[in-house]
């Protein structure tokens, strides 16, 4: 295909005329003088290597605009490559779209073609009739909102009125090409907005084919093919201008640029969001994740605060915890010999020795915490039903009431319409529609499931891997840190064996669910495409469940092993339970395991937030500054703004779904486990206040522009939500109730005792040291120096010499009806109060619908007065071209219309 056509000695002259005259033009529109039409292929404009000013998103002519960029480069391929270009082109011609070509010697490499596609008013009103676009057909009487008292309180956190409506409202209804005097168009080149326009040119490239004509061969269809096959390096709609200043160009909205001054920069981070401009530049999909998260961030400030009032209660509560001064006590603490944690390595030791982490667990596991994880279970009903409520008013102001139906019809997947060639009858169309044959379907879900099986299974090999390590490497630690010959006395007084085994476990089990992570993305996006999905919904949902539910078990199941299974399965001396029969299970501490489930929520989380946010920042950064080396020193208006942003990232199709992913996962760590660290919604706010900031960075400067496109909620997230929510209210009343010492303490201060003095002696058993036997004895025996006879454990068993010796005490079977009637209990209560809430906070609130009503009315009346003026003027057209004769019978019949009418 010709690129580049000879320029007449007239042309050429014109040309340097332009590049002259626009010298001075620049500064009204940035595209100089329109050039002349020249003689090349159809659609197709040759190289102007003299045009003064190329960081423009308008074709040379500076009266079309760029809707899609393809890019390309030749190689040693090159022949069949050019063959499938030279086709796609050709049928995007019969299209409808016009295409301009930028040569290689025209860019900073010198190697890579620039194809420049722009959408006629034609193509983009028949598009829009097929996708059921809505357009404005007359100016909204409903105002944005009513005054609110003592609004000048928020007036700091709000964003100049342009920026955050940036167009007026309107009542819109879905396009219709043979209605189009029906609809406010004023000016049919700006009629559609660019994300629209691009939305529209993305549908034609995902279904036009680069076969010949003549042949059929479904499998050469759409520009998704032909990137992964290399014919084109790059697809991507143009930012509207460079962020950090505005289009030289006035016809140009430099909407990016007033995105980057008023949402991604960090020090605007105490600002609300201009959620309207978002939409109207990206789409509603990218709008309604902003949207989420700005709403789940708003929302965590509340349990934020409540987290630190539990928090500070600890803190303040320190000097009356009796149970860690009795540890601490030398005359106490000091004096009770506990048995050996593990066998040969360990010695015995004295109670007092764990002085710090007593004191270290009161500050989470205190009466506070009962209060913080019932009210965390009231808190995420209602971060979910008002969610409902703000995701209703967004429906419908972004036009998205009924797009449900749309989205299920017209978004197939091109794959799938490529991939499956069976067709029959569809019921409701009456036309013949792609369909995946059961057997095939079934095949793929039970290749996929196995899939998913088997990559959970290898986690859960992981975790008990990390397991065996803390059982093995637990001996070493405590041999190391408890031995009174090593002078390290000092740090064993801040670092006892399980702090020092459960923070290298939970770094270990870090890195090892980063590496898991990075391999499975990857499997559940083939599994994925394997499974040949019918609509873009329905393929998203399947990944989002894949994907989930690995993580889920993946970042949680090392929680869930210490909150639920560390300690409690571990026996008693001359009696413990054995792992792989070799490895002896670990205990916890006397103050209990929570404050090892604290250390295991912090890394995993703080870790992975920390890494996330370096993956988000610093490696686009890193990229495009290297890609981008190139055009670095080159002047402004040399370096086009089609390579400007050719070198940046490209935002994939999943690109939004990771970001969905990375903040369910902190959800559930701030919803499961809270009643271990309540001040994990702390840490989630300061995260999600950079998380805004950075994400917004980062789609305003560091990736290409993404296809817009439309949803009408967070998809499959809102169930997932849902069940994570359910499901934080048992595992919170299990992790007070078994993980946690308050029951039994509770227990003691009310049935057995008189105030909690006395609480450690009462919680410990006593085992005769001359029955323990040599394999679990320690290698050194110089610790008996005081002649004891027995040793201490933590449980309730009857000691030496009773005659039910070492079996369970009634205390034991009171505390454990305890705990169970406590999970019943606060169970019972929190469902009860979110069941409530969730029934008297309406999903839809009242002035959405009494709107929504009224634009439908309104629609009604338009369209039936509109068809009315329409249907009476053609009954005058045909009026006046009847014969006389008639003219009688006529009017009859037009006065008989008019009164039916």
């Amino acid at each position: 295909m010709r690129r580049i056509t000879g320029k007449a000695k007239d042309e050429t002259l014109i040309e340097l005329q332009s590049a002259t005259d626009s010298q001075t033009g620049d500064e009204n529109n940035g595209n100089g003088v329109p050039l002349p039409e020249r003689t090349s292929l159809p659609g197709h404009a040759e190289t102007d290597k003299l045009q003064p000013n190329r960081d423009t998103v308008f074709f040379r002519d500076g009266v079309r605009r760029i809707d899609f960029v393809l890019s390309y480069v030749d190689d040693k391929d090159g022949e069949k490559k050019q063959e499938r270009r030279r086709e796609f082109e050709a049928n995007l011609e019969k299209a409808g779209l016009e295409l301009e070509t930028e040569d290689k010697s025209d860019s900073k490499d010198q190697k890579t073609y620039f194809l420049k596609i722009h959408a006629p008013w034609d193509v983009l009103a028949t598009y829009a009739d097929i996708l059921k676009i809505k357009v404005p057909f007359k100016e909204s009487d409903i105002p944005h909102g009513q005054d609110v008292p003592f609004e000048w309180l928020s007036r700091p956190f709000r964003l100049p009125e342009h920026i955050m409506h940036p167009a007026p409202d309107y009542f819109t209804y879905p396009f219709d090409k043979t209605k189009t005097d029906f609809f406010l168009i004023s000016d049919k080149d700006t009629f559609f907005p660019p994300s629209t326009r691009n939305r529209i040119v993305f549908y034609i490239l995902a279904r036009c084919p680069y076969y010949k004509e003549g042949r059929i061969d479904k499998e050469k269809t759409g520009i998704k093919r032909l990137l992964s096959n290399g014919t084109y390096t790059s697809a991507f709609p143009l930012h509207d201008c460079r962020y950090w200043k505005r289009a030289r160009n006035a016809e140009c909205e430099s909407e990016r640029y007033n995105l980057y001054r008023h949402w991604a920069r960090f020090l605007c981070f105490y600002k609300e969001q201009p959620l309207n401009l978002i939409r109207k530049y990206y789409g509603e999909k990218i709008g309604i994740y902003f949207a989420w998260l700005g709403f789940y961030t708003e929302m965590l400030f509340f349990a934020a605060v409540m987290g630190v009032i539990c928090f500070t209660y600890g803190v303040l509560s320190y000097d009356d915890n009796i149970s860690s001064k009795e540890i601490c006590n030398a005359s106490i603490g000091g004096s009770i010999l506990m048995c050996p944690l593990c066998d040969k390595k360990c010695p015995f030791w004295r109670l007092n020795s764990t002085c710090l982490s007593s004191w270290q667990s009161h500050l989470f596991d205190n009466e506070g915490t009962v209060f913080f994880a019932i009210f965390m279970g009231i808190w995420v009903t209602l971060f979910l039903e008002f969610w409902k409520r703000r995701q209703a008013r967004l429906e419908y102001e972004w036009d998205l009431v009924d797009f449900e139906e749309e989205q299920q019809q017209l978004q197939i997947r091109p794959e799938f319409e490529i991939r499956c060639t069976n067709r029959r009858l569809n019921k409701i169309t009456k036309e013949m529609e792609p369909y995946l044959p059961v057997t095939s379907k079934c095949a793929r879900f039970c290749l996929s499931s196995a899939t998913v099986l088997f990559w959970i299974s290898l986690i859960v090999a992981c975790i008990i891997g990390v397991i065996a390590y803390r059982l093995a490497v637990y001996a070493a630690f405590a041999s190391i840190i408890k031995d009174p010959k090593r002078k390290i006395q000092v740090v064993s007084r801040f670092i006892t064996p399980q702090l020092a085994t459960s923070v290298t476990a939970s770094c270990i089990n870090f890195v090892i669910i980063m590496i898991l992570n990075f391999f499975y993305e990857r499997v559940a996006v083939w599994i994925t495409d394997m499974e040949i999905p019918k609509t873009h919904l329905e393929y998203e949902n399947r990944l989002t469940m894949k994907m989930f539910l690995f993580q889920f078990v993946n970042y949680y199941s090392s929680c869930f092993y210490v909150a639920f299974f560390k300690g409690k399965f571990v026996g008693y001396p001359s009696n413990y339970t054995y792992m792989f029969g070799k490895l002896r299970n670990e205990e916890c501490d006397p103050g209990g395991c929570l404050i090892e489930l604290t250390t295991q929520l912090v890394i995993v989380m703080a870790g992975k937030q920390l890494w996330g946010n370096i993956q988000e920042a610093l490696l686009p950064l890193m990229r495009n500054w290297w890609s981008s080396r190139k055009g670095r020193h080159n002047p402004e208006n040399h370096y086009s703004r089609w390579e400007q942003d050719h070198v940046l990232q490209n935002f994939g199709q999943l690109g939004l779904f990771y970001e969905y992913l990375e903040m369910v996962v902190q959800f559930g760590f701030i919803t499961l486990f809270v009643a271990s660290f309540p001040l994990a919604p702390l840490l989630a706010l300061c995260n999600n206040i950079l998380e805004i900031r950075v994400d917004a960075w980062k789609f305003t400067t560091q990736f290409r522009r993404p296809v817009a496109s439309k949803a009408r909620n967070i998809g499959a997230w809102q169930e997932i939500l849902n069940a994570v929510a359910i499901l934080s209210v048992v595992t919170n009343a299990f992790i007070m109730a078994f993980t946690s010492d308050m029951i039994p303490r509770m227990v003691y201060l009310y049935a057995y005792g008189h105030g909690m003095r006395g609480y450690i002696n009462n919680s410990l058993s006593i085992y005769n040291i001359s029955r323990i036997p040599e394999s679990n004895m320690p290698e050194d025996k110089d610790y008996l120096s005081d002649n004891s006879t027995t040793c201490r454990y933590r449980d309730y068993r009857y000691p030496p010499g009773h005659e039910k010796e070492y079996a369970h005490t009634m205390q034991f079977w009171h505390i454990l009806a305890a705990k169970m009637a406590f999970i019943i209990i606060m169970e019972h209560v929190v469902f009860v109060v979110k069941f409530f809430v969730a029934w008297l906070i309406p999903d839809i609130p009242s002035d959405v619908k009494a709107r929504i009503k009224r634009e439908r009315y309104l629609i009604q009346g338009e369209l039936h007065d509109y068809e009315v003026e329409r249907l009476k003027m053609q009954l005058s057209a045909s009026f006046i071209t009847e014969p006389q004769s008639e003219m009688s019978l006529t009017t009859d019949k037009h006065e008989v219309l008019s009164e039916c009418l």
